[in-house]
């Protein structure tokens, strides 16, 4: 061999390696460095805010509960995470304004007549982006508001915060605990000088806490309106049972929620929070999709779409065909549960994957839900001293079982999309916009029209939401001539289809 062909080699090897860290150094110096990232963070935040940046206090322990905070009117009705970050919450209710024009083009049309004045409005939902264009709606509409969350993981704090600066009292934050949670739902009630006529719920949860703790206030309150499943059917319990008191309103069951938010917001937010939790890849994964609503739907499709095998579990023969219609197979959770890489519930049930089916799980799977409430994996049972909890990351989990076993459990339980990822904004406005009508509808209606019983909303209000979302796609209405609606026996402006009448939407 040449020792100068071997030296020669080296030295050209040598030398590359320099030049590709000149040149490493080169593009390193055009970014910041750690230190010069911070600083250009806060000189940027402080030349807009005057405070810190978000990022740079977001490892601030402290309860909020245990803080005294005002924002910049000197009010300090609220709890929240630090005001001083409501300038970064308002950016993130103008980007979501942006692809909530139905909901902007409702409260602009309505503005002049105020037609919620006098109204006392309590709410009890998920506090993002989205339903900060809500409040802000209803305040622009003439209510008063005063709000907390519905799920201890789901809370925008800078939204919160921004909510909180323009004089909405706000309790929530991120990450409370159960005792925070029902605190907060108290604070919000319980106001000196201040008594609610009008409920908006998510769950039940505010609803319920008013009957347990002050039942007398439903005397003042005109209506309940509530989204989820699980609340509804906590209403309808009530009204069974003849303990309802107050009028109430579905809006879960309403075609603009049920067949919009339900399906497509969960089509597209399942894969998000599975992906930002775990970066699990989704090909030929096998996946159990506990139910088979319009929830499940949603997630059954996506995950089709993405190369998984997919199962799904029912109760209702009903669903259960449709399942089958759609090429997924059905079957019972213990005839798979050894097998399959991801399980998701979606079914407003309790114990629906129970300790015996997680002990039975293999190694890595992963575990989470997409109904409302916590009660549909047994979380509880996982809390024994035979099994380690070990956090990962936010919102992850792994429960490690004495043989070694590792099961990812998301969120402890909780709703999914909401405590671990967002949910698409647009299909929100169409749920939101549902639910500032129904408001106006149930504290509007004349007495004697809504009994103490759960209603519907009304099919033109349903027809209307659905219009006011049209534009964003330049979608143009065929009108009926007035011979065509004689035949049909319709009205030309609606409503077009019968209160029994069946929407049926493709996966």
């Amino acid at each position: 061999a040449n020792p100068l062909l071997g030296m020669y080699k080296l030295y050209s090897l040598l030398l590359l390696q320099q030049i590709q860290f000149v040149e490493d150094k080169q593009e390193f110096s055009r970014f910041p460095t750690k230190a010069g990232r911070r600083s250009l963070s806060r000189s940027i935040s402080q030349s807009s805010t005057d405070t810190a940046s978000y990022t740079d206090s977001s490892d601030d322990e402290t309860s909020p509960r245990d803080k005294i905070q005002v924002n910049s009117k000197g009010t300090n009705d609220f709890c929240v995470k630090n005001i001083k970050h409501a300038e970064f919450g308002r950016r993130e209710i103008e980007i979501a304004e942006q692809d909530m024009s139905a909901l902007i083009s409702l409260r602009k049309r309505a503005q002049g007549e105020k037609p919620l004045a006098g109204a006392k409005i309590v709410g009890c939902t998920h506090i993002t982006a989205q339903t900060a264009v809500l409040i802000e709606t209803l305040v622009a509409l003439g209510a008063q508001c005063r709000w907390t969350a519905c799920n201890i993981y789901s809370t925008q704090n800078e939204v919160a915060a921004a909510l909180s600066e323009i004089g909405v009292a706000v309790f929530a934050w991120k990450g409370e605990s159960e005792d925070d949670f029902w605190w907060c739902i108290n604070k919000c009630i319980n106001m000196e000088g201040w008594q609610p006529n009008m409920i908006i719920d998510d769950g039940g949860d505010l609803t319920h806490w008013v009957y347990k703790k002050y039942p007398n206030g439903f005397k003042k309150i005109r209506g309940i309106v509530e989204e989820s499943v699980t609340g509804v059917h906590r209403l309808y319990q009530l009204s069974k049972a003849g303990k309802l008191c107050v009028p109430a309103m579905n809006v879960n069951d309403s075609v603009t929620k049920q067949k919009f938010d339900n399906l497509y917001c969960c089509r597209e937010s399942i894969l998000d929070g599975l992906k930002r939790t775990t970066d699990v890849m989704f090909g030929g994964k096998q996946v159990v999709v506990c139910g088979y609503g319009e929830v499940g739907k949603g997630c059954t499709a996506a995950l089709k779409a993405m190369g998984s095998i997919v199962y799904v579990t029912e109760i209702d023969p009903i669903c259960s065909l449709q399942a089958c219609m759609d090429g997924f197979r059905v079957v019972k959770l213990n005839e798979v549960i050894r097998q399959v890489d991801i399980i998701i519930t979606c079914t407003g049930n309790k114990n629906v994957v129970t300790r015996d089916q997680l002990d039975r799980m293999k190694n890595g799977s992963i575990v989470c839900n997409m109904g409302h409430s916590n009660t549909e994996i047994d979380v509880a049972s996982l809390r024994t001293p035979e099994l380690t909890w070990e956090r990962v990351r936010s919102q992850v989990d792994h429960v490690i079982w004495p043989d070694g076993k590792r099961v990812i459990l998301l969120a402890e339980g909780r709703l999914l999309n909401l405590s671990c990822s967002t949910v698409p904004t647009f299909v929100l406005s169409i749920t939101a916009t549902t639910q500032a009508l129904a408001l106006i509808e149930l504290y509007n209606a004349p007495e004697g029209r809504y009994k103490q019983d759960v209603y519907l909303l009304p099919k033109k209000m349903d027809e209307y939401v659905a219009s006011l979302h049209l534009p964003t796609f330049d979608a143009h209405l065929t009108e009926l001539s007035d011979e065509q609606a004689k035949y049909l026996g319709l009205n030309k402006n609606g409503p077009f289809k019968p209160n029994y009448y069946r929407y049926t939407f493709p996966c």
